[in-house]
């Protein structure tokens, strides 16, 4: 911590108390290894997250963009600022030890991609809590400052976690630009990052560049025994490629760490308490934080709700997937169906799969363009269960195959190459997050019967899941997380109102985790249903009934009542083959749990 601390000038022995103190020894469990551990952990956290929020004093607090607020001295050291604009400098180098250094926001480096007014910073954390001062990684850290447009006064930072796990919500700051987040980005400073081992997060990898897909790729309708056995046993290469090349430190990349690794960084901000939104597996995430740190939560946004009970973290939320995305396919059907004088697919949803059948049995043959089998048709047509948005770019992609013209379908679902590591590192951090926080079946004789079964009424994506998650089955980390017990413990804060939004046919996150999360909990928790909806995150542009619910609730802390309903946004307007659908090509992510 000398660096740090001669850095800013401090001389203080009260404040070196504060940032230097050991770890607090953790208690004597009575011989529970598991339970002394997290007991280290935790003692860790608590050490680096006070020194974050002792760095955070020393630097001044930003108003609109991003000056020092009206009456507020900067602190000695501070960089000097242009106008509103800070000075041009390289990306800084964090604390070389210790975790939860200053945050210092300067333009991004290119790699980021992220355009002007958007800042960057480094955020120091442990890789291994129980050694708050062992070894580090930086997590990338975004930021444009409250705009205070209209007069508004700034209410700190909204942090967002788009979900995953494995995604990078440094793109979040971008959005302050957009009409549905306006008025919530004239009072907060909109906060993303890339979560431990995301981007350039301590990334995360299982493959050598080499090992990665090239396509196409062909997989079977329905897997033969063969076909089984040969996925199980790239699943276990996988596993051991993750061992491999992560180590000992794979053990670290736990939702239990994402929660810490949230409370430094809100501490880092100068947040006393915080204010986040978490979509998908980001509401896992953000309910965790809210379970362990109640007296630390503002407001909180969960959309599009993963299901908290630790009983189906994460085997059977994940074979509970398969009905929702089932579902989303039928609406996709349907709704191509009604369409049959722009695309010609048939007039009911049962012709609209015999069409599909039809491409996925050519591309078997003769892969579209060369580059598109069976597999890059699966992972494109997914999406169409997660968004309807994509709908009319996918029904004409099959329109225009079926009529002797395979371009936009190879360009809707070829492989980009640009995309492939950024791919192949969010699969490695979803595999390593999800196996190491709960248990998983170690048997392929319960995989092979459970998914059987499933697939009879929910073919559609049933076992290319089964097959992205059995790394789990033999993963080499011993000791798995106990999932965490999501709501109101006994003797805790009680928790401040919180805001869920869901869509009533959600595929990715079906609808019962969404009342699942608000009976956890509790009263304060309101409910806000897009009925007969199910596009995969709700909030933000899609529907502005829930968004001025979502940005009355931000602005105010007040809640529309325990639980209310917004009518489905309007579906997407067919498009014929004219109109260049189905033209850009498109990152194939894993799907976000």
């Amino acid at each position: 911590m000398r660096t740090t601390l001669a850095r800013y000038g401090v001389a203080s022995a009260a404040l070196c108390l504060t940032l230097c103190a050991p770890a607090v020894p953790a208690r004597a469990s009575g011989g529970d290894p598991a339970a002394d551990r997290l007991a280290a952990e935790d003692a860790g956290a608590e050490l680096v997250a006070r020194r974050a929020a002792a760095a955070a004093a020393l630097r001044p607090v930003t108003g609109a963009a991003g000056a020092p607020a009206p009456g507020v001295r900067p602190a000695a050291g501070t960089r000097p600022t242009q106008g509103s604009r800070p000075v041009t400098r390289p990306m800084p180098r964090p604390p070389a030890a210790g975790g939860g250094g200053p945050l210092e926001f300067l333009p991004c480096p290119a790699v980021e991609e992220l355009p002007d007014p958007v800042r960057c910073a480094l955020l120091r954390v442990p890789l291994d809590y129980a050694r708050p001062d062992g070894p580090q990684i930086s997590l990338t850290v975004t930021r444009v400052p409250a705009s205070g447009r209209g007069g508004a006064a700034r209410q700190g930072a909204l942090v967002f976690n788009p979900g995953g796990p494995g995604a990078s919500g440094t793109y979040f700051p971008l959005l302050a630009g957009r009409p549905a987040w306006s008025r919530i980005a004239a009072a907060y400073d909109l906060v993303g990052y890339a979560p431990r081992g995301v981007g350039r997060s301590g990334p995360l990898t299982c493959q050598d560049p080499a090992e990665l897909p090239q396509g196409p790729t062909q997989v079977p309708a329905e897997p033969s025994p063969a076909y089984k056995r040969e996925r199980l046993a790239a699943a276990r290469a996988y596993a051991e490629g993750c061992a491999r090349h992560a180590g000992t430190a794979l053990a670290q990349y736990t939702t239990l760490n994402n929660a810490r690794d949230l409370d430094v960084l809100r501490a880092a901000l100068g947040e006393r308490r915080l204010s986040f939104f978490g979509a998908s597996y980001g509401t896992y995430l953000g309910a965790v934080y809210a379970t362990r740190h109640p007296d630390r939560v503002r407001r909180m946004v969960f959309d599009s709700v993963v299901d908290p009970d630790p009983r189906r973290v994460w085997y059977l939320d994940n074979l509970r997937q398969a009905g929702g995305f089932e579902r989303r396919w039928a609406d996709f059907r349907a709704w191509t169906a009604r369409h049959h004088d722009v695309y010609g697919l048939g007039s009911t949803a049962r012709a609209v799969q015999e069409s599909y059948e039809k491409v996925r049995a050519a591309v078997a043959r003769t892969p579209a363009g060369g580059v598109v089998g069976t597999g890059e048709l699966q992972a494109a047509y997914l999406r169409a269960a997660y968004y309807d948005d994509v709908w009319p770019e996918r029904a004409a992609a099959l329109s225009a195959y079926l009529r002797g013209n395979p371009a936009p379908l190879t360009r809707l679902a070829a492989r980009d190459p640009a995309w492939a590591q950024r791919a192949a590192n969010a699969t490695a951090v979803y595999t390593a997050v999800l196996c190491n926080d709960a248990p998983w079946p170690a048997d392929w004789e319960t995989w092979d019967r459970d998914n059987t079964e499933l697939a009879r009424r929910a073919p559609f994506e049933t076992w290319a899941n089964a097959f992205l998650n059995l790394p789990c089955a033999g993963w080499p980390v011993r000791e798995r997380q106990r999932p965490v017990a999501v709501g109101a413990q006994p003797g805790a804060r009680r928790l401040p109102g919180t805001l869920i939004v869901a869509a009533e046919r959600d595929g990715a996150t079906p609808y019962a985790g969404a009342l699942e999360l608000q009976r956890r909990l509790g009263a304060g928790a309101a409910l806000v249903t897009e009925r007969a909806a199910g596009s995969h995150g709700v909030a933000g542009g899609r529907n502005a009934c829930v968004d001025r619910q979502v940005e009355r609730y931000l602005l105010t802390g007040a809640t529309p009542g325990w639980r209310v309903s917004c009518a489905p946004h309007p579906e997407p307007a067919p498009v014929t083959l004219d109109d260049g659908a189905a033209s850009a090509p498109r990152a194939l992510l894993p799907p976000l749990v």
